[in-house]
């Protein structure tokens, strides 16, 4: 294919049926997978690898190196999965040598204007809304949604299918299945309408939710809530989810928002 009225590295790696339009930068240590089309003035740079079937639109910068001052040089990646959306305008930092990069998984899509810091862990069929921000090293597991202007502090963890109420303030982690909002942000019971869309049953629904009564109504602490969920609710891959991440959670958790007023 012809890129004559972009700035392709000739050792760059380009895949099958990729389409790029006019204008775009793609530097030497990029990698990008067949069936990707890249709009005009985006910039792919060094040591980002693109998987296959993605789409990166008009102004996107994608492995520019992180802002943050500890950065000294060192090579580090950006890893995009398959079939992930990169709209107008996001940004996707390179990592640092706390962990060497920052990761998007498969099927993602990132909304306009989101930025995506060094060192973020994002799974797979994650969105991030328009103009979302998230710092350093937050990890983002599957299936959740951060919708648009969102701020999310670095470091932070936010769990499978959680739905984050647009415009949010993300100080602490936040368990998963749960949908979160109000400010100081504030669990505010289960994305019910997320967890059927995605298959899971009434009795698993309401085994999560058992969970969850235990650990924002019991009135115990976190440790006390989480013995009495393991001493007294079956086991099953939700709870024992639900149990590492917050035995895990190296900032604590969002409160209730019963418990917050």
């Amino acid at each position: 294919m012809d890129y004559k009225l972009s700035n392709v590295h000739p050792e760059a790696k380009i895949g099958k049926n990729v389409v790029i339009e006019p204008f775009v930068t793609i530097e030497r240590e990029v990698e990008i997978g067949d069936d990707c089309w890249i709009g005009s003035g985006t910039v792919i740079k060094d040591y980002t690898t693109l998987g296959k079937g993605c789409r990166v639109f008009h102004g996107a910068v994608v492995g520019a190196i992180p802002q943050d001052l500890k950065f000294k040089g060192e090579k580090t990646f950006v890893h995009i999965g398959n079939n992930t959306t990169i709209r107008e305008y996001a940004t996707v930092n390179r990592g640092t040598a706390a962990k060497g990069g920052t990761t998007v998984g498969d099927n993602c899509l990132l909304m306009a204007y989101s930025h995506i810091a060094h060192d973020c862990r994002i799974k797979n069929n994650v969105i991030i809304g328009n103009l979302t921000q998230l710092a350093g090293e937050v990890d983002v597991d599957d299936f959740a949604i951060i919708s648009a202007g969102s701020l999310v502090h670095q470091f932070s963890h936010i769990g499978a299918h959680v739905m984050l109420q647009g415009g949010s303030k993300v100080p602490k982690d936040i368990p998963p299945y749960v949908i979160a909002g109000e400010e100081p942000l504030a669990y505010f019971g289960l994305n019910l309408v997320g967890l059927r869309r995605r298959g899971f049953s009434n009795e698993t629904i309401n085994a999560i939710h058992d969970v969850y009564r235990i650990i924002y109504q019991s009135g115990l602490n976190n440790s006390q809530a989480l013995a009495q969920v393991m001493e007294t609710l079956p086991e099953s891959a939700e709870r024992n989810y639900i149990v590492d991440f917050i035995k895990n959670s190296a900032r604590g958790i969002i409160p209730s928002c019963i418990s917050k007023k």
